[in-house]
């Protein structure tokens, strides 16, 4: 049998509105509260399991999430739409921008929690592919 990633545990100063504000951003449904957990399903049959937890036991995490560019797109006007900050590096150093590593496009975001939300059109690859030398854009 090979090994999978089944779930994980995002500790959250507040479980229903970290997983509400997740699955809106990426256009996915929140599952039935099970316990002390809020699921949100990706499409790898990943779920993270949202729990509050008390804010300073946070340790703030990063998940990426690989999206088609349709997903992209439209998860990047809901991020618009909604007035969230974003970024084209996990620093924050580039407001507003978003980066063209590896081919695709990918932007940083932080959940209600703080946690360091990313998304991508292309999965990374190391060593990164030779690309023409390109800034960060909007679009």
């Amino acid at each position: 049998m090979s090994v999978e990633l089944n779930h994980t545990i995002v500790h959250s100063r507040d479980n229903r509105e970290s997983a509400e504000f997740l699955a809106h951003v990426l256009g996915l449904e929140v599952g039935a509260e099970w316990g002390p957990f809020i699921p949100v399903d990706t499409g790898n049959k990943v779920t993270l399991d949202f729990a509050t937890v008390p804010a300073e036991s946070i340790a703030v995490q990063h998940y990426a999430f690989l999206v088609s560019d349709d997903e992209f797109d439209a998860a990047f006007d809901r991020i618009e739409r909604g007035g969230i900050t974003y970024f084209a590096d996990p620093h924050g150093r580039l407001p507003g921008e978003i980066n063209h590593h590896h081919g695709g496009r990918g932007l940083y975001f932080l959940d209600p929690s703080g946690h360091g939300m990313e998304i991508i059109t292309t999965p990374y690859t190391f060593p990164a592919p030779q690309q023409p030398s390109q800034s960060p854009s909007r679009s």
